[in-house]
């Protein structure tokens, strides 16, 4: 018989201590507020903001529109968001109309 070793055995693809797939630091945080462009739709309908190339699905948005929003969950790959604010009034806050700029609001 042969036997193999790959010598990485216990240690799966992404694993935390080797600083693998998905361990970057993601550029939203839960309970936070950002001002973002809805960029595109999903399948399922829901807006498609991004913020430094990460992506946030808002229900009930759509593309072109600007919005102030809520992340609610966060996970390795994308996040989902809730609608706060939409239009004039997200806009009128100051932040850059495009997608990957964010202004967190400095109340919080």
């Amino acid at each position: 018989m042969i036997y193999l070793s790959f010598g990485n055995r216990g240690r799966g693809f992404g694993s935390s201590s080797g600083g693998g797939f998905g361990s970057f630091k993601k550029p939203v945080e839960v309970g936070k507020e950002y001002n973002v462009t809805i960029s595109d739709t999903s399948r399922r309908g829901e807006g498609i903001a991004k913020i430094d190339g990460f992506v946030i699905f808002v229900p009930g948005t759509k593309m072109g529109q600007t919005a102030r929003i809520t992340v609610t969950r966060v996970s390795e790959r994308f996040a989902s968001g809730q609608l706060v604010e939409t239009g004039s009034s997200a806009a009128s806050t100051g932040a850059a109309p495009a997608a990957s700029q964010s202004t967190e609001d400095s109340a919080a």
